[in-house]
């Protein structure tokens, strides 16, 4: 299925005081590597908004493997897990520049039209650019 790598280095402010990554950031990392895949397709989480559908997470997973720390380079692999109907799901792998892994993930969205609050079906545009 559809992949994409993101690379970018961990931040101080994103550490505790050991200078390891703190959990919580680990879901922004993950939201980094499905909006720069999203953006190699030519979509973007503004377009969308823009067109009346959010994508609100609904499911989260992550399995901590190795902790990151301050000033790593890590790459966020996002692959596509199926074919996206109400639902887009993601698998995620975070690894170091020794492309040791890091983190294991998964998060599971869905698309809302932003007017009723309603589950909707993924636009034509999304399933065509990945070809279903």
């Amino acid at each position: 299925m559809n992949s994409h790598l993101s690379s970018f280095r961990v931040r101080y402010g994103e550490t505790d005081q050991m200078g390891v990554v703190y959990h919580g950031n680990y879901a922004q990392y993950f939201e980094l590597g499905r909006t720069e895949w999203l953006r190699s397709l030519g979509i973007t989480y503004k377009d969308m908004e823009i067109s009346g559908i959010m994508l609100p997470v609904i499911s989260l997973k992550c399995n901590f493997i190795k902790s990151a720390l301050y000033d790593d380079v890590l790459t966020v692999e996002t692959k596509l897990k199926k074919e996206p109907l109400v639902k887009i799901e993601f698998d995620y792998v975070i690894r170091n520049k020794n492309q040791e892994i890091l983190c294991t993930g998964n998060t599971v969205l869905a698309f809302m039209d932003m007017k009723t609050n309603k589950p909707i079906k993924c636009p034509d545009t999304l399933l065509k650019k990945l070809g279903f």
